[in-house]
Order: structure tokens, then C-alpha cells, then sequence
């Protein structure tokens, strides 16, 4: 089900509903040029996958990409919706969920799961690194030209271990990012240190071993700086446990929801 909700800035945003009514609810938050399609349904909770401002169904609005305030309103306008929840932040949702903590706190935040997700953005952030992938295909990624931006992009979409259909459908979703929003998301400088050390809920950061768009490095720095964080680690797995390893995903999801998210 796709449910349409209005921030208080008055952003439209779209959010696919799935799973039990009235099960703990899990606030699913997508990557760099992607959407809420990313994410598998999990029977075992009720899943809310947001379309970020600028992305998927959701309006592209001229700003706000670089102000954690709007990102924190956006993910607030969601939590109204759900109540209480676990967050789950994939590669830039990682980033998106710390400017919720910094700007709103975690009153309404039951658990983090930081899934291949960056806390940081900028050069020399320790909670920003990333992979060769992003070394290879930026800044040509951000172009407004066609033949230079979709070569990078399917080379970015097809560093995921994925069938071709799905690269395809990845490449799809990331070309219908506009080019604007797509460099204003990169053009941040921000660190996280303050916001992770503070958090005060239970917290899993999961991370492939082989992940070549965000460094493994980035998730030893989150569970290092958030107090009682557990790493755990997908060995041989890329930038995508929750689709290269579903179903063991799933069910690390649905246990840690199950302690946390009653």
C-alpha cells in the first residue's frame, strides 16, 4: 500500500506499507538515488519504506538536501504516521537517521540498524568512507548530461551482487533522481561523532565485508562511537545485505525488532 504524508514544510512524501497491521512498526530509509523499492517485505513486523524528498514518488522540492532540520521534519512526518519504531538507514539513510537524532532526538525511536550506512559525509570523515565505487564513478554520476551520467550510474547500481534485471530496475530508480538532488545530497560536510555517542537505544550496525560503495571502516566507526553497539558482519556480502542475504536478514531484522520494538 502506498501512503501519501505532507511534512511540516509541506513535502509530499510517499511510503509503501507492508506487513501486519498493528505489528512493531520498522521505518525503512533508502540510499543515495534510490527509493523505498529497495526494500523486501517482512511478514514478521509492519514495514513503512519512505521515498526520501527528491526520490521515488516523493516531490523533489528546490532545497533541503543539505539541512539536517528538513531531513529530521521528513523522517518526523513519518513517525507521526507509525508512532513508535525501529529505524533501519541503508548507505545515505544512515546519514539521514543521525540528523533525525540530532535535530528531534529518540523519543519516538525504539532501535538503530545502520545496513551498510554511512553516519558522516564529507572528506576525511571516518563515518563517511567509501568504497572504490564512488572513487570511480563521481563526479560523473552527477551530471546533467545523459551519456556521461548513465554509464556511472549503471556502473554504481551494478557493483551490487544482483541479477541483471534488478541492476536494471536500480539503474531505472536512480535516473529518475534529479541530477540537482542527487549532487545537493554529496555536497554536505558533516560529522556525527556528538549525535552517535549520545544515542541511547539499542543499536546493530550490519555491514558486508565486500562492500565497495561505503567502507567497512565507516561501520567500525559507528559501533565503536554508539555506546552497547553490535557489529555484525556479512562475510563476502556487498552494499546490499537485506537483498544479497535476505533471508538471513530478515531474521537478524526480526529478532533485533522483537527485543526492541514492543
Amino acid at each position: 500500500m502506498l501512503t501519501s504524508l505532507l511534512t511540516a514544510g509541506g513535502v509530499r512524501l510517499a511510503v509503501r506499507e507492508s506487513g501486519p497491521v498493528g505489528g512493531p512498526a520498522v521505518v525503512l530509509v533508502h540510499g543515495w538515488a534510490q527509493s523505498g523499492e529497495v526494500w523486501p517485505a517482512h511478514p514478521a513486523h509492519r514495514s513503512y519504506a519512505v521515498d526520501l524528498r527528491g526520490h521515488g514518488e516523493s516531490d523533489a522540492p528546490a532545497d533541503g538536501y543539505d539541512d539536517p532540520a528538513a531531513w529530521a521534519d521528513d523522517l518526523a512526518a513519518v513517525l507521526a504516521h507509525t508512532g513508535p519504531a525501529v529505524l533501519v538507514g541503508w548507505s545515505y539513510g544512515g546519514l539521514v537517521l543521525t540528523d533525525y537524532l540530532r535535530v528531534r532526538g529518540a523519543d519516538l525511536v525504539r532501535g538503530l540498524v545502520l545496513v551498510g550506512a554511512i553516519t558522516e559525509n564529507g572528506r576525511d570523515r571516518p563515518g563517511g568512507a567509501t568504497g572504490p565505487v564512488p572513487r570511480r564513478v563521481l563526479p560523473a554520476a552527477l551530471s546533467d548530461d545523459p551519456a556521461v551520467a548513465v554509464p556511472a550510474l549503471l556502473e554504481f547500481c551494478a557493483a551490487h551482487d544482483l541479477p541483471d534485471v534488478e541492476v536494471q530496475r536500480m539503474l531505472g530508480t536512480a535516473l529518475r533522481v534529479p541530477p540537482r538532488v542527487r549532487r545537493a545530497l554529496l555536497s554536505r560536510d558533516v560529522g556525527s561523532a556528538e549525535v552517535l555517542t549520545a544515542v541511547d537505544r539499542p543499536t546493530l550496525v550490519v555491514h558486508g565485508t565486500a562492500d565497495q560503495v561505503v567502507a567497512p571502516s565507516a561501520a567500525e566507526y559507528a559501533a565503536a562511537t554508539v555506546p552497547g553497539a553490535e557489529l555484525r558482519w556479512y562475510d563476502g556480502v556487498g552494499h546490499l545485505p537485506f537483498r544479497e542475504r535476505p533471508e538471513r536478514f530478515a531474521a537478524d531484522l526480526a529478532a533485533f525488532v522483537a527485543e526492541v520494538g514492543r
